[in-house]
């Protein structure tokens, strides 16, 4: 396909995807159970973080994690106590268990007694700005495991750059918090990162897509391969590359 008709049909898929409807039946519809900025992060870090296998299934799983915390986050990360805790220690998605659960509440209240907000953990200041977010995913990753009593286990979880991985899930959730639209589908509740820093999440469908679609060449599926899909979408939107996830994710829906 010539570049003028791919950009065409991922502008024509964006527009079609990117819509209330797309939330119901997507993790996202998680965080946008609530209004709250904290709830909104944490539980969207969550969702991310979990977004791995059957969509339904998933949402399932955080649906679980929020009745553990009452409905209630970002109170529940301050203020519970260690019996409030039980409930967790049958939480199981997949290989995330009840150590890693445990941890993630533990790095939320020591973070939430210091900040404000979760953006905090991810942005350090640098100039001139970075091209893209692989700074502060790995600033992220040392703030999430600076507690001293941290599972090495839960490293797995918290995708970095420095292990070379994608950081699909991670990428999603900085999506998720810092686009803003119209259509409302991502929250843009965070403004240190701007959208022209953000990675593509390369998930099985966009990374499919990606290549029948010449946009992504590298034989591994790494930060490297991410970086380099983020640096072609930018030829048909400089600001704004990552809304094409979107478009990449809903065509392979549809099997293209």
């Amino acid at each position: 396909m010539k570049k003028s008709d791919i950009k065409k049909l991922l502008d024509e898929k964006f527009e079609e995807f990117n819509q209330p409807g797309f939330i119901e039946d997507d993790p996202i519809c998680i965080p946008h159970s609530f209004t709250k900025k904290q709830d909104i992060e944490i539980t969207a870090f969550w969702a991310a973080t979990l977004a791995w296998g059957q969509r339904k299934t998933i949402i399932k799983s955080c649906q679980n994690l929020v009745k553990m915390m009452d409905g209630a986050p970002h109170d529940f990360i301050l203020n519970h106590s260690e019996n409030d805790l039980k409930s967790f220690l049958n939480f199981k998605h997949r290989t995330f268990n009840d150590i890693d659960a445990l941890y993630f509440i533990e790095f939320f209240k020591n973070h939430y007694q210091n900040h404000e907000s979760l953006e905090h953990a991810f942005f350090v200041e640098e100039k001139p700005k970075p091209e893209n977010v692989g700074n502060y995913l790995i600033h992220f990753h040392n703030q999430f495991f600076a507690l001293p009593d941290y599972p090495h286990r839960t490293r797995k979880h918290v995708a970095t750059p420095e292990r070379k991985s994608a950081c699909k899930r991670i990428n999603m959730f900085l999506r998720w918090m810092v686009r803003n639209d119209k259509n409302s589908v991502d929250f843009g509740i965070w403004k240190t990162i701007t959208p022209n820093q953000l990675v593509c999440p390369l998930d099985i469908h966009v990374e499919r897509v990606a290549r029948k679609l010449g946009l992504l060449k590298r034989k591994q599926t790494d930060w490297l391969a991410a970086v380099e899909l983020t640096q072609n979408l930018k030829k048909f939107d400089q600001n704004d590359p990552v809304k094409y996830d979107f478009a990449l994710f809903g065509l392979g829906l549809q099997g293209f």
